[in-house]
C-alpha cells in the first residue's frame, strides 16, 4: 500500500489552513503558518480554526488528520510575543477563554481526529493534539512532545492540565507539566501520549489504516489514577508540594504551584469547571513579574539565536588549539553539534583524554551508539595540525598567557583559508592586546565558552576595536550553529560575564574570611534565586582560575584579591578538581566545609554579595560593553545563573528604583571602603518602566523616589540583607 495521499477536493483554502479530502474521504487539516519557519497558535491562526471548523463539520468526512506543512514540526505553540501585550488580568482572562470554545470543537467533531506528528510539538500544540481522537508519531529523534509553560512562569492554559492526566495519569501528567521538559516519540509512546510511532514514510499509511478500523481511543487505566481518589489525592499533594518548594520556592516561582494547587482542588469540579479554573489560574499568571520576566529573557534569547543568520560564512569545519579541559569539551560539543573537528596538540595524551571525556558526553545525550560513533568520526585528533587550512573557524584555546597566544596566533594567521575567521577563547585578555602581533585583526575575534561547555548556554562574542561587523556576524553563526546563544560585547579585561560576578564572589569569599560559615554565604545566594551559592561556584571553578582572572581584573586597586584567596591557592586547595577548596570532596560529592565558623549571615552580607554585582552591571552597561539593556540582563542570566524570575540585574535594579541600590552602596561604602562607592553610570542610568498590575499601562515613573532597604527580597532575613 502506497504512502502517497491522493487529493480529491479542497472543501476550503485560508492564510494560514488549509483543507483537503483525500479519495478515501479523509479530511488532511494542514496548518503552514504563513511567513514563519515554525507553526504557532497566534490569534490570527486560531481565528482562522474558528472559521475552518464549520467546513470540517459540514464535509461529513470519515475522519480528519491535523499535521503540518513546516519542516521544522507539528506546531511550536502559542505565539509568546503576544503574551506581553496582555495590560490586565481580564485582558488576558477573555484572550484565552476564546481558545477554550476551538479545542473543544475539535474534540466534538462526529468523526475520528489524528494528530500527524513530526519535529516539534509543544504547548498549545501538544494541547490541540490532545484533543484529537488519536495521536501518531514520527520516531525521528527530532520529534518533541511537551508542555514546556513553566520554564515561562505560566501552566498550560488550551485545556492541557485537564485533557493530559485524563490519557497518561495523574502523577505522569504533573511530572510533565511541572518540569516543563520534552520527551521523544519512543518515551512518549511508553507513558501513552502517542498511539503509535512510525518511520515518517509510513505515517500516512498507518493513520489511514487506524480511521478505517477506529480502535478505542487510549485513555488513563485505574491504577494511573488511583493517586487521585480523596483518600490519597491530600497525602500525594502536600508531599509534592513540599519538594517543589525546595527546587522553586513558590514566592519565586508561582506556576507549578498553581499547578499543583488546581489538580488538589478538582477532586469534586466538573471537566468544563476545570477548564475555567486552568483560565483563570493562567491569567493571573501572566501578570505575575516572574512570567512578564521570564518571557522577556526567552524572547530575548531568541532574538539572540537569530545573531549572525546573513553571515556570508556559514561554518562547518572547526580546528582547536589545545586539549586541555576547555579546548578538549569545546571541540566534542562542536563534534556532537555537527562540526567536522580537527584537534590540536603536543601532548598527545590530552587529546587522549579529550577522547575518553567526549565519549562519556555524547553517552549523556543519547544511547544509539550509531550516533555516538559518528559524532567521534567527526572529533579528528590533529597533532600536526593539517586541519588550519581546511576550517571556517580556528579556534586557539591554550593557558591564559598573553605572549604564548600571540606566538601561536601568528603560526596560525597565514595559514587561514579565504573567508575564515581566528578566534580566541581567551576569558579575561583584551583582544586588542592579542591583536596587536597579527596583520589582520579584522578577521579576529573572541569566543568565550563557560565552563561546562556542555552545559552552559552562552558564548560571549568579543568585538576588539579592529575587528570586522562581517567576523562578529560569522561568530555569532558559529555559536547558534552549535546551539548555544552568542552575546556581542566589548573587548575589556573579564569581558561582561566574569567582570560582573568577581566582585559577587570577592564578596562572598571575603565574608568566609570574617567568619561566616561557607554553607551560610551560600544559602543565602540560594535563597535570593541564585543556582548555584559563590562558595559553591568557585569551587567548581578552580580556585586557580579564580585567582587568574582575579588578577588580571585587579586593575583599579578599589577591590583587591582577597588574601584568602591566594592563601588557599598556594596551599594547593583547588576546590573539586583537588578534592580540598572552601568544601571537601569525596569521589566528586560535596561535603561539609568543616569549618567552626558562624553559620548565619550577617545582616548585612547578602547585600554586599548583590550590590557589588549590581554596581558591576551598571559598570559595565555606563561603558557601553553591551548594546542594549535586554541582552545584558539576558547574557547575565544566561552567564550567571542570576536569579531568572527576577529578571536580570537591572530589571532588578528598576523594580527596585536606582535610588535604592544606590543608598545601600553609600551606606556599604561607609562601612566597608571604596569598593562599593556607587560607579557615576548610576547618575545616568535610564531604566525601562516597571509598574504593579494597576499601573500597567499607564505612563508613571519606573523609579520609587525612597531608600527602603532591599530585605523583602531575601527569603531569610537572618541570612540575608538588612
Amino acid at each position: 500500500m502506497s504512502n502517497q495521499i491522493y487529493m480529491a477536493s479542497t472543501p476550503y483554502q485560508g492564510r494560514h489552513w488549509r483543507v483537503d479530502i483525500d479519495e478515501g474521504n479523509v479530511a488532511w487539516i494542514t496548518l503552514d503558518v504563513v511567513d514563519s519557519s515554525a507553526n504557532i497558535l497566534s490569534t490570527e491562526v486560531l481565528n482562522e480554526l474558528r472559521d475552518l471548523l464549520p467546513v470540517l463539520a459540514k464535509a461529513r468526512p470519515s475522519g480528519g488528520v491535523f499535521c503540518s506543512g513546516k519542516k521544522s514540526g507539528f506546531i511550536a505553540g502559542a505565539d509568546i510575543k503576544e503574551f506581553i501585550k496582555f495590560k490586565t488580568v481580564a485582558q488576558a482572562r477573555n484572550r484565552i477563554r476564546e481558545v477554550k470554545p476551538l479545542f473543544i470543537g475539535i474534540e466534538e467533531l462526529d468523526f475520528p481526529t489524528v494528530a500527524k506528528i513530526s519535529g516539534f510539538c509543544l504547548g498549545g500544540g501538544l494541547e490541540l493534539a490532545l484533543c484529537c481522537t488519536y495521536r501518531v508519531a514520527d520516531d525521528d529523534p527530532g520529534t518533541k512532545l511537551g508542555l514546556p509553560e513553566v520554564k515561562l512562569g505560566i501552566h498550560p492554559g488550551f485545556g492541557g492540565t485537564v485533557r493530559l492526566p485524563r490519557l497518561v495519569g495523574d502523577l505522569t501528567a504533573l511530572d510533565l507539566i511541572l518540569t516543563g521538559r520534552a520527551i521523544n516519540a519512543k518515551q512518549a509512546k511508553k507513558i501513552g501520549l502517542v498511539d503509535w510511532v512510525v518511520p515518517a514514510r509510513q505515517m500516512n499509511r498507518t493513520i489511514t489504516t487506524l480511521l478505517a478500523k477506529k480502535p478505542t481511543p487510549q485513555t488513563a487505566t485505574f491504577i494511573q489514577h488511583i493517586v487521585g481518589l480523596p483518600i490519597i489525592r491530600s497525602t500525594v499533594g502536600f508531599l509534592m508540594k513540599r519538594q517543589l518548594e525546595k527546587k522553586a520556592p513558590e514566592s519565586n516561582y508561582p506556576a507549578p504551584h498553581a499547578v499543583l494547587e488546581m489538580w488538589q482542588d478538582r477532586e469534586f469540579i466538573e471537566p468544563w469547571e476545570q477548564l475555567d479554573q486552568e483560565i483563570d489560574s493562567i491569567a493571573n499568571l501572566f501578570m505575575g513579574s516572574c512570567a512578564q520576566n521570564l518571557i522577556g529573557l526567552y524572547l530575548q534569547g531568541e532574538r539572540m539565536k537569530g545573531m549572525g543568520k546573513d553571515s556570508g560564512v556559514k561554518p562547518k569545519r572547526i580546528h582547536v588549539v589545545g586539549a586541555g579541559v576547555m579546548g578538549g569539551d569545546i571541540a566534542a560539543w562542536c563534534a556532537w553539534n555537527g562540526m567536522t573537528v580537527s584537534l590540536q596538540d603536543n601532548n598527545e595524551m590530552m587529546i587522549a583524554n579529550t577522547l575518553q571525556r567526549a565519549i562519556k558526553l555524547f553517552g549523556k545525550k543519547t544511547r544509539d551508539q550509531l550516533q555516538i560513533q559518528e559524532a567521534m568520526d567527526r572529533l579528528i585528533p590533529d597533532m600536526s595540525g593539517d586541519g588550519v587550512e581546511k576550517a571556517d573557524v580556528v579556534l586557539e584555546a591554550i593557558f591564559e598567557n598573553l605572549e604564548a597566544k600571540q606566538k601561536l596566533l601568528t603560526t596560525l594567521e597565514p595559514r587561514l583559508k579565504p573567508g575564515a575567521i581566528l578566534a580566541t577563547n581567551t576569558s579575561s585578555i583584551r583582544l586588542g592586546d592579542i591583536a596587536t602581533a597579527l596583520k589582520n585583526p579584522g578577521r579576529f575575534v573572541g569566543i568565550h565558552f563557560f565552563n561546562p561547555v556542555a552545559k552552559m548556554p552562552l558564548v560571549e562574542i568579543v568585538v576588539g576595536k579592529q575587528t570586522s561587523a562581517e567576523t562578529v556576524k560569522a561568530g555569532c553563526c558559529f555559536a547558534t550553529t552549535i546551539g548555544r546563544s552568542p552575546l556581542p560585547v566589548q573587548s575589556c579585561p573579564g569581558f561582561l560575564i566574569n567582570r560582573i560576578l568577581m566582585p559577587y564572589l570577592f564578596e562572598g569569599i571575603k565574608l568566609v574570611a570574617e567568619g561566616t560559615a561557607p554553607e551560610a554565604v551560600d544559602r543565602a545566594a540560594r535563597d535570593f534565586g541564585m543556582p548555584m551559592g559563590p562558595i559553591t561556584l568557585i569551587d567548581v571553578v578552580g580556585l586557580d582560575i579564580c585567582l587568574s582572572v582575579a588578577k588580571i581584573l585587579d586593575k583599579s586597586g578599589n577591590n583587591p584579591v582577597p588574601e584568602l584567596l591566594k592563601t588557599m591557592v598556594e596551599q594547593g586547595n583547588l576546590g573539586k578538581k583537588t578534592g580540598k577548596g572552601f568544601y571537601r570532596y569525596e569521589k566528586g560529592r560535596q561535603g561539609s566545609s568543616r569549618t567552626k565558623s558562624k553559620f548565619h549571615m550577617p545582616l548585612d552580607g547578602a547585600e554586599r554579595m548583590f550590590a557589588a554585582l549590581l554596581n558591576e552591571t551598571v559598570a559595565c552597561w555606563s561603558e557601553g560593553i553591551v548594546e542594549d539593556m535586554e541582552l545584558l540582563d539576558t547574557g547575565v542570566v544566561y552567564g550567571t545563573g542570576f536569579a531568572p524570575f527576577r529578571g536580570g540585574p537591572l530589571k532588578y535594579i528598576a523594580q527596585d528604583g536606582a535610588d535604592t541600590w544606590v543608598a545601600i552602596l553609600t551606606r556599604l561604602q561607609k562601612n566597608y571602603g571604596e569598593r562599593f562607592a556607587p560607579h557615576p553610570g548610576w547618575k545616568t542610568l535610564d531604566l525601562p518602566v516597571v509598574n504593579s498590575l494597576e499601573e500597567r499601562g499607564n505612563e508613571k515613573s519606573h523609579v520609587r523616589n525612597n531608600a527602603t532597604m532591599a530585605s523583602k527580597h531575601f527569603v531569610r532575613p537572618v541570612q540575608g540583607a538588612h
